[in-house]
């Protein structure tokens, strides 16, 4: 399966308003249209796209964008989409053959989605499984840093009385306990958190599969965070003392594993809160299913559930900038080579291309749903 190359002739990228509930994130900063445009692209933003990060669309033409009303002009326009969230239902009929779309997909979570996308023959390229050069996430991490952080300071909130919550504050007080924190996976969300949740001087326990991983932890994080190895029974245990629970595994672009099935939740204390971050990759509870901003949480055998599948959405514009740090680069590199052109020049974002002409390349998604998987090859 090959490319076409269109670095040949000035490129249109497009940036439509994010439609997902509560999402205030958006693909694009004032900086980088300049830079595309002065590199001779074009590019189209939709009126109102950067109002949820505090950019308006004056910002955007003082740097050489246009500005169009509809979110139907950028799609039919645009020969590379960049986004933050995966295409709305509202959206697929937008989506054409021969267009590239860079964004969050999380295909995994969602067969529904893939199939509708597969179906539309567009060149899905998914920032959450592009490899750096040291075989790392470099897309994914800024983002799950923000989640990360963000999970803890959701957990305080929903820990209290009238979310549902045990009542419970973080740190205690003097003569009365900290809250017993449990985190599930020991990356960059986990990290994030266990390091927020220190300094709230919780009793934190981080738990991962890997002991060089947790080695590592080990000797970079605060005495009130400690380390154990993940297996069932450690698991369970914890389960017992956990006040509040972060889930955060990833096997990238594959379904997280449940962790965390619907009869553990009965090990736990009632008003206890659980936050899967791990959502958007189908949640590591098997009780968890997604909630959004609006409503963020539900109650199941006596736990608080927060699911939201666009956690940093909620914080736009540290977020946005926080993406468009590490996203951008490759937007550049794909506007003006082409994606033929930049996937020679970086391998890594070879990973990134999920589906191309109506087939699946991405052997962990097509696994999940038992769909064949076409390899490719360049040109």
């Amino acid at each position: 399966m090959s490319f076409p190359v269109s670095g040949s002739s000035a490129c249109v990228v497009g940036v439509p308003n994010e439609i997902k509930t509560h999402e205030s994130r958006v693909a694009l900063t004032p900086v980088g249209v300049e830079e595309l445009t002065r590199a001779g692209n074009k590019v189209l933003i939709q009126s109102g796209a950067g109002y949820g990060s505090g950019i308006s669309d004056e910002r955007y033409q003082q740097c050489g964008a246009r500005i169009v009303p509809a979110a139907e002009d950028v799609w039919r326009h645009a020969d590379l989409i960049v986004k933050v969230k995966e295409p709305q239902p509202e959206e697929w009929p937008l989506l054409r053959a021969g267009q590239t779309v860079f964004t969050y997909f999380h295909f995994a979570a969602d067969e529904v989605l893939t199939r509708s996308v597969l179906d539309t023959g567009v060149t899905a390229v998914a920032y959450e499984t592009l490899r750096g050069p040291t075989g790392n996430l470099p897309l994914l991490t800024p983002m799950s840093e923000v989640a990360g952080r963000m999970s803890i300071q959701e957990g305080a909130k929903f820990l209290e009385r009238p979310q549902e919550g045990r009542g419970i504050l973080l740190g205690g007080v003097p003569g009365v306990p900290p809250a017993h924190i449990l985190i599930l996976g020991g990356g960059v969300v986990g990290k994030n958190a266990a390091q927020i949740a220190a300094g709230f001087q919780a009793d934190v326990v981080l738990m991962d599969v890997s002991v060089d991983r947790l080695r590592y932890l080990e000797d970079i994080m605060p005495p009130n965070v400690n380390t154990l190895f993940s297996d069932r029974h450690n698991i369970r245990e914890q389960l017992l003392l956990a006040d509040l629970v972060i889930g955060a595994v990833l096997i990238p672009g594959a379904k997280a594993p449940h962790l965390v099935t619907a009869a553990d939740l009965g090990l736990m204390k009632p008003g206890a809160v659980v936050i899967d971050v791990c959502i958007d990759q189908g949640g590591c509870l098997e009780t968890s299913r997604p909630t959004t901003h609006a409503e963020p949480t539900y109650v199941e055998e006596g736990i608080v559930h927060y699911c939201v599948t666009n956690m940093p959405g909620a914080v736009g514009r540290t977020s946005t900038y926080a993406l468009c740090n590490v996203t951008f680069p490759y937007v550049f590199r794909i506007a003006n080579d082409g994606l033929a052109a930049a996937i020679a020049r970086d391998p890594g974002l070879a990973d990134a291309v999920n589906m191309h002409a109506g087939k699946i390349t991405n052997a962990a998604v097509a696994s999940t749903f038992g769909l064949p998987c076409s390899p490719f090859v360049l040109p």
